[in-house]
Protein backbone atom coordinates (compact mmCIF):
# COMPACT_ATOMS: atom_id res chain seq x y z
CA UNK A 1 0.00 0.00 0.00
CA UNK A 2 1.24 3.46 -0.79
CA UNK A 3 1.97 5.85 2.02
CA UNK A 4 -0.90 7.94 3.39
CA UNK A 5 0.76 11.09 2.08
CA UNK A 6 -0.37 10.14 -1.41
CA UNK A 7 -3.97 10.22 -0.19
CA UNK A 8 -3.97 13.50 1.71
CA UNK A 9 -1.72 16.41 2.31
CA UNK A 10 -0.82 16.77 5.99
CA UNK A 11 -3.05 19.25 7.78
CA UNK A 12 -1.67 22.00 10.00
CA UNK A 13 -1.26 21.05 13.64
CA UNK A 14 -0.49 22.94 16.78
CA UNK A 15 3.09 22.63 17.99
CA UNK A 16 3.56 19.61 20.17
CA UNK A 17 0.07 18.35 19.37
CA UNK A 18 -0.99 14.97 20.61
CA UNK A 19 -1.47 12.10 18.18
CA UNK A 20 -4.36 12.35 15.76
CA UNK A 21 -6.47 9.88 17.72
CA UNK A 22 -6.97 10.86 21.37
CA UNK A 23 -6.99 7.23 22.50
CA UNK A 24 -7.51 4.26 20.19
CA UNK A 25 -9.71 2.19 22.52
CA UNK A 26 -13.05 1.69 20.76
CA UNK A 27 -13.93 -1.75 19.44
CA UNK A 28 -15.78 -2.43 16.19
CA UNK A 29 -19.03 -3.11 18.08
CA UNK A 30 -18.73 0.28 19.79
CA UNK A 31 -18.25 1.95 16.42
CA UNK A 32 -21.35 0.31 14.95
CA UNK A 33 -23.55 1.03 17.95
CA UNK A 34 -22.45 4.67 18.25
CA UNK A 35 -23.51 5.30 14.67
CA UNK A 36 -26.79 3.43 15.18
CA UNK A 37 -27.33 5.29 18.45
CA UNK A 38 -27.07 8.59 16.63
CA UNK A 39 -29.24 7.51 13.67
CA UNK A 40 -31.99 5.60 15.49
CA UNK A 41 -33.75 8.24 17.52
CA UNK A 42 -36.72 10.55 17.33
CA UNK A 43 -36.35 10.60 13.54
CA UNK A 44 -37.45 6.96 13.49
CA UNK A 45 -39.69 6.79 16.55
CA UNK A 46 -41.65 9.98 15.79
CA UNK A 47 -40.50 11.54 12.49
CA UNK A 48 -41.29 8.42 10.46
CA UNK A 49 -44.97 8.81 11.32
CA UNK A 50 -44.94 12.41 10.12
CA UNK A 51 -43.41 11.22 6.85
CA UNK A 52 -46.20 8.63 6.41
CA UNK A 53 -48.85 11.29 7.03
CA UNK A 54 -47.18 13.51 4.43
CA UNK A 55 -46.90 11.03 1.56
CA UNK A 56 -49.22 8.16 2.41
CA UNK A 57 -48.11 4.63 1.41
CA UNK A 58 -45.86 6.22 -1.22
CA UNK A 59 -43.58 7.23 1.66
CA UNK A 60 -41.84 3.95 0.84
CA UNK A 61 -40.56 5.66 -2.33
CA UNK A 62 -39.23 8.54 -0.20
CA UNK A 63 -37.39 6.08 2.01
CA UNK A 64 -35.94 4.19 -0.94
CA UNK A 65 -34.52 7.39 -2.47
CA UNK A 66 -33.18 8.57 0.90
CA UNK A 67 -31.62 5.17 1.57
CA UNK A 68 -29.89 5.15 -1.81
CA UNK A 69 -28.41 8.57 -0.99
CA UNK A 70 -27.39 7.44 2.50
CA UNK A 71 -25.67 4.33 1.13
CA UNK A 72 -23.66 6.40 -1.36
CA UNK A 73 -22.71 9.11 1.15
CA UNK A 74 -21.65 6.58 3.78
CA UNK A 75 -19.61 4.62 1.26
CA UNK A 76 -17.81 7.82 0.22
CA UNK A 77 -17.21 8.74 3.86
CA UNK A 78 -16.03 5.20 4.55
CA UNK A 79 -13.47 5.40 1.75
CA UNK A 80 -11.94 8.51 3.32
CA UNK A 81 -12.20 7.27 6.92
CA UNK A 82 -10.44 3.98 6.14
CA UNK A 83 -7.65 5.76 4.27
CA UNK A 84 -7.20 8.60 6.76
CA UNK A 85 -8.90 8.05 10.16
CA UNK A 86 -9.07 11.41 11.90
CA UNK A 87 -11.16 12.83 14.78
CA UNK A 88 -11.92 15.75 12.46
CA UNK A 89 -13.21 13.35 9.79
CA UNK A 90 -15.03 15.23 7.00
CA UNK A 91 -13.67 18.55 8.28
CA UNK A 92 -10.09 17.28 7.93
CA UNK A 93 -10.76 15.78 4.51
CA UNK A 94 -12.44 18.96 3.27
CA UNK A 95 -9.39 20.92 4.43
CA UNK A 96 -7.05 18.55 2.59
CA UNK A 97 -9.21 18.66 -0.53
CA UNK A 98 -10.36 22.28 -0.73
CA UNK A 99 -8.31 24.34 1.67
CA UNK A 100 -8.25 25.48 5.24
CA UNK A 101 -11.21 27.85 5.06
CA UNK A 102 -13.57 25.14 3.83
CA UNK A 103 -12.32 22.60 6.36
CA UNK A 104 -12.53 25.04 9.24
CA UNK A 105 -16.00 26.19 8.18
CA UNK A 106 -17.30 22.63 7.94
CA UNK A 107 -15.81 21.67 11.30
CA UNK A 108 -17.28 24.64 13.18
CA UNK A 109 -20.63 24.27 11.40
CA UNK A 110 -20.97 20.63 12.41
CA UNK A 111 -19.83 21.41 15.96
CA UNK A 112 -22.44 24.18 16.24
CA UNK A 113 -25.15 21.83 15.02
CA UNK A 114 -24.24 19.08 17.46
CA UNK A 115 -24.02 21.28 20.57
CA UNK A 116 -27.50 22.63 19.81
CA UNK A 117 -28.77 19.08 19.27
CA UNK A 118 -27.22 18.01 22.59
CA UNK A 119 -29.23 20.71 24.34
CA UNK A 120 -32.39 19.70 22.47
CA UNK A 121 -31.96 16.03 23.39
CA UNK A 122 -31.48 16.77 27.08
CA UNK A 123 -34.53 19.04 27.01
CA UNK A 124 -36.74 16.55 25.11
CA UNK A 125 -35.76 13.61 27.33
CA UNK A 126 -36.50 15.66 30.43
CA UNK A 127 -39.88 16.73 29.04
CA UNK A 128 -40.92 13.16 28.24
CA UNK A 129 -39.78 11.81 31.59
CA UNK A 130 -41.61 14.60 33.41
CA UNK A 131 -44.84 13.69 31.59
CA UNK A 132 -44.32 10.01 32.42
CA UNK A 133 -43.12 10.52 35.99
CA UNK A 134 -44.02 14.04 37.23
CA UNK A 135 -42.00 14.10 40.45
CA UNK A 136 -39.79 17.09 39.68
CA UNK A 137 -39.46 20.01 37.30
CA UNK A 138 -38.32 19.55 33.72
CA UNK A 139 -35.21 21.72 33.99
CA UNK A 140 -33.96 19.67 36.98
CA UNK A 141 -34.02 16.47 34.92
CA UNK A 142 -32.31 18.21 31.99
CA UNK A 143 -29.55 19.30 34.37
CA UNK A 144 -29.19 15.76 35.74
CA UNK A 145 -28.89 14.31 32.23
CA UNK A 146 -26.24 16.84 31.24
CA UNK A 147 -24.18 16.19 34.39
CA UNK A 148 -24.34 12.41 34.07
CA UNK A 149 -23.39 12.20 30.39
CA UNK A 150 -20.73 14.87 30.67
CA UNK A 151 -19.22 12.68 33.40
CA UNK A 152 -19.39 9.61 31.16
CA UNK A 153 -17.55 11.48 28.40
CA UNK A 154 -14.86 12.71 30.80
CA UNK A 155 -13.85 9.26 32.06
CA UNK A 156 -12.34 7.34 29.14
CA UNK A 157 -13.41 6.46 25.65
CA UNK A 158 -13.84 2.73 26.42
CA UNK A 159 -16.37 3.59 29.17
CA UNK A 160 -18.18 5.88 26.78
CA UNK A 161 -18.19 3.20 24.10
CA UNK A 162 -19.64 0.60 26.48
CA UNK A 163 -22.32 3.00 27.70
CA UNK A 164 -23.35 3.84 24.16
CA UNK A 165 -23.26 0.18 23.13
CA UNK A 166 -25.85 -0.83 25.73
CA UNK A 167 -28.03 2.22 25.16
CA UNK A 168 -28.07 1.62 21.41
CA UNK A 169 -28.60 -2.11 21.90
CA UNK A 170 -31.80 -1.43 23.85
CA UNK A 171 -33.07 0.72 20.98
CA UNK A 172 -32.18 -1.93 18.43
CA UNK A 173 -33.97 -4.63 20.44
CA UNK A 174 -37.02 -2.37 20.72
CA UNK A 175 -37.15 -1.95 16.93
CA UNK A 176 -36.65 -5.69 16.40
CA UNK A 177 -39.51 -6.40 18.82
CA UNK A 178 -41.69 -3.87 17.00
CA UNK A 179 -40.95 -5.52 13.65
CA UNK A 180 -41.74 -8.96 15.11
CA UNK A 181 -45.10 -7.79 16.47
CA UNK A 182 -45.93 -6.06 13.18
CA UNK A 183 -45.08 -9.10 11.06
CA UNK A 184 -47.05 -11.38 13.41
CA UNK A 185 -50.06 -9.08 13.10
CA UNK A 186 -49.84 -8.96 9.30
CA UNK A 187 -49.54 -12.75 9.09
CA UNK A 188 -52.63 -13.21 11.26
CA UNK A 189 -50.74 -14.81 14.15
CA UNK A 190 -52.31 -12.53 16.78
CA UNK A 191 -55.85 -12.36 18.12
CA UNK A 192 -56.35 -9.06 16.29
CA UNK A 193 -57.47 -9.49 12.64
CA UNK A 194 -54.75 -8.87 10.05
CA UNK A 195 -55.28 -5.80 7.83
CA UNK A 196 -53.51 -7.56 4.98
CA UNK A 197 -52.38 -5.29 2.15
CA UNK A 198 -55.51 -3.18 1.79
CA UNK A 199 -54.05 -0.08 3.50
CA UNK A 200 -51.64 0.31 0.57
CA UNK A 201 -54.49 1.43 -1.70
CA UNK A 202 -57.73 1.72 0.33
CA UNK A 203 -57.49 5.38 1.38
CA UNK A 204 -56.96 7.44 -1.74
CA UNK A 205 -54.59 5.06 -3.48
CA UNK A 206 -50.84 4.48 -3.20
CA UNK A 207 -50.12 8.15 -4.03
CA UNK A 208 -52.86 10.01 -2.11
CA UNK A 209 -50.90 13.28 -1.90
CA UNK A 210 -49.16 12.98 -5.26
CA UNK A 211 -45.48 13.30 -6.06
CA UNK A 212 -45.30 16.55 -4.07
CA UNK A 213 -46.13 14.54 -0.94
CA UNK A 214 -43.34 12.07 -1.76
CA UNK A 215 -40.92 14.98 -2.18
CA UNK A 216 -41.97 16.61 1.09
CA UNK A 217 -41.62 13.30 2.96
CA UNK A 218 -38.17 12.85 1.43
CA UNK A 219 -36.99 15.98 3.25
CA UNK A 220 -38.27 14.60 6.58
CA UNK A 221 -36.47 11.30 5.99
CA UNK A 222 -33.16 12.90 4.98
CA UNK A 223 -33.08 15.00 8.12
CA UNK A 224 -33.84 11.87 10.17
CA UNK A 225 -30.72 10.20 8.74
CA UNK A 226 -28.49 13.07 9.90
CA UNK A 227 -25.94 11.90 12.45
CA UNK A 228 -24.82 8.69 10.75
CA UNK A 229 -21.59 10.51 9.82
CA UNK A 230 -20.56 10.21 13.48
CA UNK A 231 -19.04 6.81 12.70
CA UNK A 232 -16.29 8.50 10.69
CA UNK A 233 -15.31 10.66 13.68
CA UNK A 234 -15.20 7.67 16.02
CA UNK A 235 -13.07 5.77 13.48
CA UNK A 236 -9.95 7.59 14.68
CA UNK A 237 -10.29 5.98 18.12
CA UNK A 238 -11.07 2.45 17.07
CA UNK A 239 -8.71 -0.51 17.00
CA UNK A 240 -7.53 -1.36 13.46
CA UNK A 241 -9.50 1.50 11.81
CA UNK A 242 -8.94 0.37 8.22
CA UNK A 243 -10.63 -2.98 8.84
CA UNK A 244 -13.21 -1.87 11.38
CA UNK A 245 -14.43 1.17 9.45
CA UNK A 246 -15.19 -0.90 6.35
CA UNK A 247 -17.00 -3.49 8.48
CA UNK A 248 -18.90 -0.85 10.45
CA UNK A 249 -20.05 1.00 7.31
CA UNK A 250 -21.46 -2.18 5.79
CA UNK A 251 -23.15 -3.23 9.03
CA UNK A 252 -24.63 0.19 9.72
CA UNK A 253 -26.10 0.52 6.26
CA UNK A 254 -27.78 -2.90 6.35
CA UNK A 255 -29.22 -2.30 9.82
CA UNK A 256 -30.49 1.19 9.07
CA UNK A 257 -32.14 -0.01 5.88
CA UNK A 258 -33.82 -2.91 7.69
CA UNK A 259 -34.89 -0.86 10.70
CA UNK A 260 -36.14 2.24 8.91
CA UNK A 261 -37.66 0.67 5.81
CA UNK A 262 -38.95 -2.32 7.77
CA UNK A 263 -40.57 -0.18 10.47
CA UNK A 264 -42.20 2.19 7.99
CA UNK A 265 -43.48 -0.71 5.88
CA UNK A 266 -45.17 -2.14 8.99
CA UNK A 267 -46.74 1.26 9.75
CA UNK A 268 -48.09 1.65 6.22
CA UNK A 269 -49.56 -1.85 6.16
CA UNK A 270 -51.05 -1.93 9.66
CA UNK A 271 -52.72 1.50 9.79
CA UNK A 272 -54.40 3.84 7.30
CA UNK A 273 -51.87 6.50 6.31
CA UNK A 274 -54.23 9.29 7.45
CA UNK A 275 -54.60 7.92 10.99
CA UNK A 276 -53.91 10.90 13.27
CA UNK A 277 -52.02 8.74 15.77
CA UNK A 278 -49.26 8.16 13.23
CA UNK A 279 -48.07 11.76 13.44
CA UNK A 280 -48.14 11.68 17.26
CA UNK A 281 -46.50 8.33 18.05
CA UNK A 282 -46.42 5.83 15.17
CA UNK A 283 -44.85 2.98 17.15
CA UNK A 284 -47.46 3.28 19.91
CA UNK A 285 -50.26 3.41 17.32
CA UNK A 286 -49.11 0.16 15.68
CA UNK A 287 -48.56 -1.65 19.00
CA UNK A 288 -51.98 -0.60 20.25
CA UNK A 289 -53.53 -1.85 16.99
CA UNK A 290 -51.80 -5.17 17.69
CA UNK A 291 -53.32 -5.28 21.18
CA UNK A 292 -50.05 -4.85 23.10
CA UNK A 293 -50.88 -3.61 26.63
CA UNK A 294 -49.02 -0.59 28.02
CA UNK A 295 -47.58 0.30 24.60
CA UNK A 296 -47.59 4.03 25.35
CA UNK A 297 -45.50 3.66 28.51
CA UNK A 298 -43.08 1.18 26.91
CA UNK A 299 -42.47 3.42 23.90
CA UNK A 300 -42.10 6.51 26.08
CA UNK A 301 -39.29 4.76 27.95
CA UNK A 302 -37.68 3.62 24.68
CA UNK A 303 -37.79 7.15 23.23
CA UNK A 304 -36.24 8.57 26.40
CA UNK A 305 -33.44 5.99 26.11
CA UNK A 306 -33.05 6.88 22.43
CA UNK A 307 -32.65 10.56 23.28
CA UNK A 308 -30.13 9.85 26.03
CA UNK A 309 -28.18 7.55 23.73
CA UNK A 310 -27.99 10.27 21.08
CA UNK A 311 -27.05 12.80 23.78
CA UNK A 312 -24.13 10.62 24.85
CA UNK A 313 -22.94 10.00 21.28
CA UNK A 314 -23.21 13.64 20.26
CA UNK A 315 -21.26 14.94 23.27
CA UNK A 316 -18.54 12.57 22.12
CA UNK A 317 -18.71 13.69 18.48
CA UNK A 318 -18.72 17.42 19.23
CA UNK A 319 -15.75 17.17 21.61
CA UNK A 320 -13.67 15.22 19.06
CA UNK A 321 -14.44 17.73 16.32
CA UNK A 322 -13.37 20.58 18.60
CA UNK A 323 -10.24 18.66 19.54
CA UNK A 324 -9.39 18.19 15.86
CA UNK A 325 -9.96 21.87 15.08
CA UNK A 326 -7.57 22.77 17.90
CA UNK A 327 -4.91 20.37 16.61
CA UNK A 328 -5.11 21.99 13.20
CA UNK A 329 -4.77 25.51 14.57
CA UNK A 330 -8.42 26.37 13.96
CA UNK A 331 -9.41 26.60 17.64
CA UNK A 332 -7.60 27.58 20.86
CA UNK A 333 -4.67 25.26 21.57
CA UNK A 334 -6.03 24.34 25.02
CA UNK A 335 -8.88 22.40 23.39
CA UNK A 336 -6.33 19.85 22.14
CA UNK A 337 -5.06 18.93 25.63
CA UNK A 338 -5.56 15.31 26.63
CA UNK A 339 -6.06 13.74 30.04
CA UNK A 340 -4.01 10.76 31.25
CA UNK A 341 -6.68 8.49 29.76
CA UNK A 342 -6.57 10.12 26.33
CA UNK A 343 -9.75 12.19 26.72
CA UNK A 344 -9.83 15.80 25.42
CA UNK A 345 -11.44 17.04 28.63
CA UNK A 346 -11.36 20.76 27.82
CA UNK A 347 -13.03 20.08 24.48
CA UNK A 348 -15.71 17.99 26.24
CA UNK A 349 -16.42 20.74 28.77
CA UNK A 350 -16.61 23.47 26.13
CA UNK A 351 -18.90 21.33 23.98
CA UNK A 352 -21.46 20.85 26.76
CA UNK A 353 -21.54 24.49 27.89
CA UNK A 354 -24.51 25.27 25.65
CA UNK A 355 -26.29 22.17 26.93
CA UNK A 356 -26.05 23.50 30.46
CA UNK A 357 -27.06 26.98 29.27
CA UNK A 358 -30.12 25.36 27.69
CA UNK A 359 -31.15 24.19 31.16
CA UNK A 360 -31.47 27.86 32.11
CA UNK A 361 -33.17 28.71 28.80
CA UNK A 362 -35.51 25.78 29.35
CA UNK A 363 -36.48 27.29 32.70
CA UNK A 364 -36.90 30.86 31.41
CA UNK A 365 -38.25 30.40 27.85
CA UNK A 366 -39.34 26.80 27.28
CA UNK A 367 -38.82 25.72 23.64
CA UNK A 368 -38.74 29.23 22.11
CA UNK A 369 -34.99 29.89 21.96
CA UNK A 370 -34.03 26.27 21.38
CA UNK A 371 -36.55 25.86 18.56
CA UNK A 372 -35.10 28.86 16.74
CA UNK A 373 -31.58 27.44 17.07
CA UNK A 374 -32.69 24.03 15.85
CA UNK A 375 -34.18 25.65 12.76
CA UNK A 376 -30.87 27.43 12.16
CA UNK A 377 -28.87 24.19 12.11
CA UNK A 378 -31.69 22.07 10.67
CA UNK A 379 -30.21 21.65 7.19
CA UNK A 380 -26.59 21.22 8.29
CA UNK A 381 -26.53 17.56 7.25
CA UNK A 382 -27.08 18.59 3.61
CA UNK A 383 -24.00 20.85 3.77
CA UNK A 384 -21.91 18.18 5.51
CA UNK A 385 -22.90 15.46 3.05
CA UNK A 386 -22.43 17.73 0.03
CA UNK A 387 -18.95 18.92 0.97
CA UNK A 388 -17.99 15.38 2.01
CA UNK A 389 -18.88 14.10 -1.46
CA UNK A 390 -16.88 16.88 -3.12
CA UNK A 391 -13.93 16.06 -0.85
CA UNK A 392 -14.16 12.38 -1.76
CA UNK A 393 -14.10 13.16 -5.47
CA UNK A 394 -11.04 15.41 -5.11
CA UNK A 395 -9.12 13.07 -2.79
CA UNK A 396 -9.95 9.94 -4.76
CA UNK A 397 -8.64 11.51 -7.95
CA UNK A 398 -5.51 12.54 -6.07
CA UNK A 399 -5.07 9.00 -4.76
CA UNK A 400 -5.63 7.45 -8.19
CA UNK A 401 -3.01 9.71 -9.74
CA UNK A 402 -0.55 8.71 -7.02
CA UNK A 403 -1.34 5.01 -7.41
CA UNK A 404 -2.53 4.65 -3.82
CA UNK A 405 -4.26 1.36 -2.96
CA UNK A 406 -7.22 2.29 -0.74
CA UNK A 407 -8.58 -0.07 1.94
CA UNK A 408 -12.19 0.75 0.97
CA UNK A 409 -13.23 2.13 -2.39
CA UNK A 410 -16.30 3.99 -3.60
CA UNK A 411 -18.30 2.01 -6.15
CA UNK A 412 -18.29 3.06 -9.83
CA UNK A 413 -16.21 6.16 -9.18
CA UNK A 414 -16.77 8.97 -10.13
CA UNK A 415 -20.28 8.33 -11.49
CA UNK A 416 -21.98 7.35 -8.24
CA UNK A 417 -20.29 10.19 -6.36
CA UNK A 418 -21.66 12.69 -8.88
CA UNK A 419 -25.05 10.96 -8.80
CA UNK A 420 -25.19 11.38 -5.00
CA UNK A 421 -24.35 15.07 -5.39
CA UNK A 422 -27.12 15.43 -7.96
CA UNK A 423 -29.59 13.80 -5.55
CA UNK A 424 -28.55 16.24 -2.84
CA UNK A 425 -28.97 19.19 -5.18
CA UNK A 426 -32.45 17.95 -6.09
CA UNK A 427 -33.37 17.69 -2.41
CA UNK A 428 -32.24 21.27 -1.81
CA UNK A 429 -34.36 22.48 -4.72
CA UNK A 430 -37.36 20.57 -3.35
CA UNK A 431 -36.73 22.12 0.04
CA UNK A 432 -36.88 25.62 -1.41
CA UNK A 433 -40.43 24.89 -2.55
CA UNK A 434 -41.57 24.07 1.00
CA UNK A 435 -42.15 27.08 3.27
CA UNK A 436 -40.88 25.50 6.52
CA UNK A 437 -37.86 23.81 4.94
CA UNK A 438 -37.02 26.97 2.97
CA UNK A 439 -36.64 28.84 6.27
CA UNK A 440 -34.28 26.13 7.57
CA UNK A 441 -32.23 26.17 4.37
CA UNK A 442 -31.89 29.96 4.40
CA UNK A 443 -30.99 30.09 8.10
CA UNK A 444 -28.40 27.35 7.64
CA UNK A 445 -26.99 29.12 4.56
CA UNK A 446 -26.67 32.32 6.60
CA UNK A 447 -24.86 30.44 9.37
CA UNK A 448 -22.49 28.82 6.84
CA UNK A 449 -21.70 32.22 5.30
CA UNK A 450 -21.02 33.75 8.71
CA UNK A 451 -18.71 30.92 9.81
CA UNK A 452 -16.91 30.97 6.46
CA UNK A 453 -16.34 34.73 6.74
CA UNK A 454 -14.93 34.36 10.24
CA UNK A 455 -12.80 31.38 9.19
CA UNK A 456 -11.42 33.29 6.24
CA UNK A 457 -10.72 36.43 8.25
CA UNK A 458 -9.11 34.65 11.20
CA UNK A 459 -7.23 32.37 8.82
CA UNK A 460 -5.52 35.38 7.28
CA UNK A 461 -4.51 36.76 10.66
CA UNK A 462 -3.37 33.45 12.16
CA UNK A 463 -0.67 31.48 10.34
CA UNK A 464 -1.19 27.76 10.03
CA UNK A 465 0.49 25.83 12.83
CA UNK A 466 2.33 22.61 12.18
Amino acid sequence: MSSPSSWTAPGPEAPGAAPAAPGARLKARHLVMMALGSAIGTGLFIGSGAAVRTAGPAVLLSFLVACVLLVLVMRALGEMAAADPSPGAFSTWAENAMGRTVGRTLGWLWWAQIVVVVAAEATAAAQLLTELWPVTEQWVLALVFMVVFTGVNLVKVRTLGETEFWFALMKVLAVVAFLAVGVALLLGLLEVPSPGLRNLTAHGGFLPTGLTGVAAALLVVIFAFGGTELVTIAAAETEDPQHNVARAIRTILVRILVFYVGAVTVMVLVLPWNDEQLSVSPFVAVLEAAGVPGADVVMAVIIILALLSALNANIYGSSRMLYSLARRGSAPRAFADLSDRGVPRTAVVVSVVFGFAAVVLNYLWPETVLLWMLNTVGATCLVVWGLALVSQIVLRRRADRAGTVLPLRMWAFPWLSWFALALLAGIVLLGLLDDAVRVQLLLTAGLVALIALLARTLGRREPARR
